[in-house]
């Protein structure tokens, strides 16, 4: 299949990451990866002829220009104009679908990309963005209908279709007008909350030709569920007494309405099943409350369900609460270059409903791209219980949160030596420790750490994983 070449244009300094954060997302999206290849100058390799030279001979070669900008114009040539100018209007020139995004700022932008932010007003596609999420999801929608026009696209992305039967009339304008409120006050989100309905979605791409996108109903339908007779849009929760499943279940609710509301009532009802602990703030008149799990971690887990499942597949988002851990299951798969392994790293964030997953981030319900799985796993730690396992079971992508076996008190009945105690206390703070950190942590000899480290494996209180010198240990699952 033959590629649509993308060229990237814009101050490059100035928008480092976000030209990258493009280029990653569309390499990794299973819809753009099929369609386009980007280009981006900092990836080509070093040439004999004049930069300009070749922006232009390669903004000739492209099918798309993506015009990123800011406050800065850029250097500029004997005539007073920037590479970034020049290349616009090489793309106007060849008559290229151009796709302007305009960052927002509180700076004075230089006089001159002020003008050329004006020349490009009447663009076809033209948005303003505050954060790489929020460009992400612009770029696709622009992309999206690139496709759709172009002729190559047959059937759209679930988030950006338009749903069947569905008008302006089903979307919630107190729904809107609330979500406009706290974007603008968690992101400080440019929309004023008094702008039209109409206004609103389709700045936030989310209407086709006039009609709700899929999207939209999700996040700003009252009960969308009524569209959606053959798929599971919905979180149904689970609580167990036990460690597996048993019938009769003792707690099972269904929630629907829009995915603001099914990620409120799921955390709510995991977090009103956990044991909490209610002591004296030495800050402030009201109470310090502490559950068994950080309510930060659980609503992650939950939201990134909700944002991330494939609402194609008839499954949908399961959260299970069991005796010793929190399961939650989302129907899909990790996108191509994602791994188990690379969510407990630093990795690009490629969500796989990019207009559902952006309105999230506006409102702070999802944090900072490609961090999420990162802060689950410090407030883990910090609340002294295990990092969170990631699995993929068939069709399905499991998060597990473990609840703390080992507290305190517990430990004192294991019939341990401080030392060992102690050595429990560090990977529930750390996640693992290792031979020598031990030694150096109670300040014994290499034999005795063995020992006592052997001790705690054959009690499967610990796990080894690697082999001589490399070996580390974790908490026993």
């Amino acid at each position: 299949m033959k590629k649509y070449k993308v060229f990237i244009s814009s101050v490059q300094k100035e928008f480092k990451a976000e030209r990258r954060a493009i280029k990653d997302f569309v390499s990794s999206d299973p819809l753009c990866r099929r369609y386009f290849e980007i280009f981006l100058f900092e990836d080509s390799p070093a040439r004999s002829r004049r930069p300009n030279k070749v922006y232009l001979d390669e903004v000739k070669k492209s099918t798309v220009y993506i015009g990123l900008f800011g406050n800065e114009y850029g250097a500029q040539d004997s005539k007073g104009i920037s590479s970034t100018e020049h290349e616009y209007h090489g793309a106007l020139d060849e008559h290229i679908p151009r796709l302007i995004f305009v960052k927002d700022s509180d700076k004075k932008r230089h006089p001159k990309i002020e003008k050329l932010i004006r020349k490009a007003e009447r663009q076809l596609v033209r948005r303003r963005f505050s954060d790489i999420s929020d460009l992400t999801a612009h770029v696709y929608a622009g992309l999206v209908q690139f496709l759709e026009d172009s002729g190559d696209l047959r059937t759209m992305p679930f988030d950006a279709a338009p749903c069947r039967g569905a008008s302006l009339a089903d979307i919630s304008e107190k729904k809107v007008r609330w979500f406009l409120e706290t974007a603008r006050a968690e992101r400080k989100f440019a929309l004023d909350k008094n702008i039209s309905i109409q206004q609103a979605l389709t700045h936030l791409d989310l209407l086709h030709e006039g009609k709700p996108t899929h999207a939209a109903l999700m996040l700003f339908c009252t009960r969308p569920q009524k569209f959606y007779p053959l798929i599971s849009a919905e979180v149904k929760c689970l609580h167990f007494h036990g460690v597996e499943v048993r019938k009769p279940i003792p707690s099972y609710q269904i929630y629907d309405g829009n995915v603001f509301e099914q990620v409120d009532q799921a955390v709510d009802f995991v977090m009103a099943k956990l044991n909490r602990s209610v002591t004296p703030s030495k800050t402030s008149v009201a109470s310090d409350v502490a559950y068994d799990m950080p309510r930060l971690a659980v609503r992650e887990a939950i939201v990134n369900a909700v944002a991330h499942r494939d609402y194609v597949s008839h499954a949908g988002v399961q959260v299970m609460l069991f005796a010793d851990r929190l399961e939650v299951w989302n129907p899909g798969r990790l996108p191509a270059g994602i791994t188990l392994d690379s969510l407990r790293r630093e990795h690009p964030s490629i969500p796989h409903n990019p207009l559902i997953s952006n309105s999230l981030f506006l409102t702070h319900y999802i944090e900072r791209a490609g961090y999420g799985t990162l802060d689950m796993i410090a407030l883990c730690r910090k609340a002294g219980i295990p990092p969170p396992d990631f699995e993929q079971r068939g069709s399905q992508f499991v998060l597990t949160i473990w609840l703390d076996q080992l507290t305190e008190k517990k430990l004192k009945s294991l019939n341990l030596n401080e030392r060992q105690m102690e050595a429990i206390r560090f990977i529930k703070t750390n996640g693992v420790i290792t031979r020598k950190e031990y030694v150096a942590l109670v300040e014994i000899s290499p034999r005795m750490a063995h020992l006592d480290l052997t001790d705690l494996v054959q009690k499967k209180l610990i796990a080894p994983t690697g082999k001589g010198r490399s070996v580390k240990y974790a908490l026993h699952k």
